[in-house]
């Protein structure tokens, strides 16, 4: 199996994390941001990530998700979801994506290996939220707001396995948002939340991005 991301996609994250989770060898393939070519003449769409397989190709991170933990019968997200936990990720986006994005269009990752590719993503992403350099100068108060909501979502984690003790669909979605937030520079991690985002790299092997937090 091929599985084609961009590295600092969310939802490629998700996708990634079930191939760990479950410990099944993969071809991990990250695509120039700029290639509308490859994922178009897979599904028909520039988006990524697509898994391909005996030679079709699956698009839609949690489609992938679900049709890798049913592979072999034995299914690894099997605990409970919680509204909570998807109230909490909703709540957080005004914040999350003015803080993520300029960061990752700066990033040193695969996707930007060209000049062409990191500024087919900077036009793209500030058509959605506006010049990065205002973004970036609202951080203080940003990073207030996830501040607060990291605090919140401390009492939330039952263990640093599984947001609700039993993976679930739950920590395919978490650890894909608070993964983003690990690019962002002196945010206040409560331990709990800390641990669990330690954990679930670990246990998904996908490592943080606080190398490169800025």
């Amino acid at each position: 199996m091929k599985l084609y991301t961009y590295d600092h996609c969310p939802f490629c994250v998700k996708a990634r994390m079930i191939f760990g989770l479950k410990h099944i060898p993969f071809t991990h393939i990250v695509l120039p941001n700029d290639d509308s070519e490859t994922p178009i003449r897979m599904v028909g769409r520039k988006l990524v990530p697509i898994l391909e397989q005996d030679g079709r190709f699956m698009a839609e991170s949690m489609d992938i998700v679900a049709h890798v933990d049913a592979m072999d019968g034995h299914p690894v997200l099997t605990g409970p979801t919680r509204p909570e936990i998807s109230r909490w990720l909703t709540a957080g986006q005004q914040a999350y994506i003015p803080l993520v994005l300029p960061r990752f269009g700066g990033a040193p990752l695969p996707e930007f290996a060209t000049t062409s590719a990191r500024l087919y993503y900077i036009r793209n992403k500030e058509d959605m939220v506006g010049p990065f350099s205002e973004r970036l100068a609202e951080s203080p108060a940003l990073k207030a707001r996830i501040n607060a909501d990291l605090a919140r979502l401390a009492e939330l984690i039952e263990s640093p396995a599984a947001v609700n003790g039993v993976l679930s669909t739950d920590d395919i979605h978490l650890f894909a948002y608070l993964r983003s937030l690990t690019i962002v520079a002196d945010l206040t991690w409560p331990q709990a939340v800390r641990a669990y985002c330690e954990h679930m790299s670990r246990a998904s092997g996908i490592p943080l991005l606080d190398t490169m937090a800025a």
